[in-house]
């Protein structure tokens, strides 16, 4: 299990990538892969940082990813407000392009990302977990 933690701060973001890359090389993730769990963390973290804390303090998110056979297994917690990306609706696709609103699309995209997603609220602390299927180079 590798496992590493981030401030609630969007510089952080940047620890993340690298942290992903240095597990992705170890276990020799294939590009596409190491692109589309790295977006996928990238929005979730950055929905979590953004909107998860109603303080100014520092609090740190958890994640923790594990191999198991052909699937890669990442588990994110915080201590943030409750909150189940599983209940957030399909954002409605505009007619044309001006009618497209910024926002709104990270938790899709998670969603078309990943494979499986589990959400529980327990202890205090949102716990998601994600399953993506793998490909090794």
């Amino acid at each position: 299990m590798y496992s590493f933690e981030l401030k609630n701060d969007l510089f952080e973001l940047e620890t993340l990538r690298q942290n992903l890359e240095n597990y992705a090389q170890c276990i020799g993730l294939c590009e596409k892969c190491i692109f589309e769990i790295n977006l996928g963390l990238e929005e979730l973290i950055t929905n979590i940082i953004s909107y998860g804390f109603k303080d100014n303090l520092e609090h740190l998110i958890k994640i923790k990813i594990r191999r198991n056979n052909k699937t890669l297994i990442l588990y994110v917690e915080d201590d943030g407000l409750p909150f189940n990306p599983l209940e957030v609706k399909k954002p409605e696709h505009p007619c044309d392009i001006e009618s497209i609103k910024i926002g709104g699309l990270g938790i899709y995209i998670i969603k078309k990302l990943m494979d499986d997603i589990f959400y529980e609220r327990c202890e205090c602390k949102n716990k998601l977990t994600l399953k993506k299927k793998i490909e090794t180079n």
